[in-house]
């Protein structure tokens, strides 16, 4: 019988996760499922505990390749997959026993090019492992417009919604891996640019409502390399610059962000690539500051790279520094005084 999913589960260095996310693809209620194992170039005892588990499961494929990332072992994954459908999951994650068949289920009325989306969980856990909060996240039913603009919002803080297509979440047809593949500039914000591409073609997405997914919060998420997530959310956002510059306003709100973020950190390289996608006016410091032009933005930023980090930012004062300047505040409260009692 032709495996129906298949379920493409990506590592790399993740050996102490993976049993887990193995196991909830074992125990999936629904008959046809073939488990594949991407090994994106692991170090550690992933292939111990894969041969492990394979001794069990004699069902399950394991690939070994090289270090490639993770778009470009989910395209490879996709490659070696036989069924009509396809699940990603990273191995530091896990999918509930129900998602595929539920999933599935919901199909009716919908015919080919397909994309099925469902809520998930965030689960944190400390440096043992060990959960310490669960947080539901609840998309609900969005039109492609709605999707559409969420994705471009990032860091997903920004948002007053949670993000709405987890790429363990979700489940595709795999005609549409012919269609569009993962980015593989991208070292993150992949399955975003993925996703928008679909939404931006005659695609249907259709909301499962289930948590679908338990997506694990841990101290190695990618997600928490701040200075890698920033570079490829310009990355993301030069992208959609370059293919869809109608959608370049709905970045606005992200890309100024990012702006004040290269202004408090002196970072050269990414306040240059900003420059060309932003939108004017920009304002800094919390709105005191207005730049109208490039120009003015780019002199404000050299003004910013001789000014000391704590004369412009509280997170960089110490005790010291906070005395210092109060006590320098309270030294300039006679001449505002005098100059207040002159214009009576």
């Amino acid at each position: 019988m032709k495996t129906f999913v298949s379920v493409i589960i990506t590592t790399f260095n993740k050996a102490q996760y993976l049993e887990q996310s193995v196991n909830s693809v074992l125990g999936q209620t629904f008959p046809h499922v073939e488990c594949l194992i991407v090994d994106d170039g692991s170090t550690d005892h992933t292939k111990q505990v894969v041969e492990y588990l394979v001794s069990l499961n004699p069902q399950i494929q394991y690939f070994y390749k090289e270090n490639g990332g993770v778009s470009d072992a989910r395209n490879f994954g996709a490659q070696k997959a036989t069924g009509e459908w396809i699940q990603f999951l990273d191995a530091d994650d896990w999918i509930h026993e129900d998602k595929l068949s539920f999933q599935l289920s919901c199909l009716d009325g919908y015919g080919e090019n397909v994309v099925l989306y469902s809520d998930y969980e965030r689960v944190q856990v400390d440096t043992d492992g060990k959960v310490v909060k669960t947080v539901p996240h609840i998309v609900g039913d969005l039109t492609k417009e709605q999707l559409i603009e969420r994705l471009l919002i990032c860091p997903d803080f920004l948002a007053d919604s949670p993000f709405p297509l987890l790429q363990q979440s979700m489940l595709f047809q795999k005609t549409l891996l012919r269609q569009k593949q993962f980015d593989t500039s991208l070292q993150a914000c992949e399955d975003r640019e993925f996703v928008l591409e679909l939404l931006l073609k005659d695609i249907a997405f259709v909301y499962t409502p289930i948590i679908g997914a338990y997506y694990r919060k841990h101290r190695f998420n990618l997600t928490d390399n701040n200075l890698l997530m920033r570079k490829s959310y310009i990355g993301y956002f030069e992208l959609v610059q370059k293919n869809h510059q109608q959608l370049v306003p709905l970045c606005q709100k992200s890309i100024k962000y990012l702006i004040e973020k290269s202004f408090e950190e002196k970072d050269q390289g990414n306040f240059k690539r900003l420059g060309k996608l932003v939108e004017f006016p920009v304002y800094l410091w919390q709105g005191r500051i207005k730049a109208d032009n490039l120009v003015l933005l780019q002199i404000f930023y050299l003004l910013r790279c001789v000014i000391p980090d704590l004369l412009l930012y509280e997170r960089y004062r110490g005790p010291r520094s906070r005395k210092l300047l109060s006590a320098l505040s309270l030294l300039s409260e006679p001449q505002r005084h005098r100059e207040h009692g002159g214009r009576k």
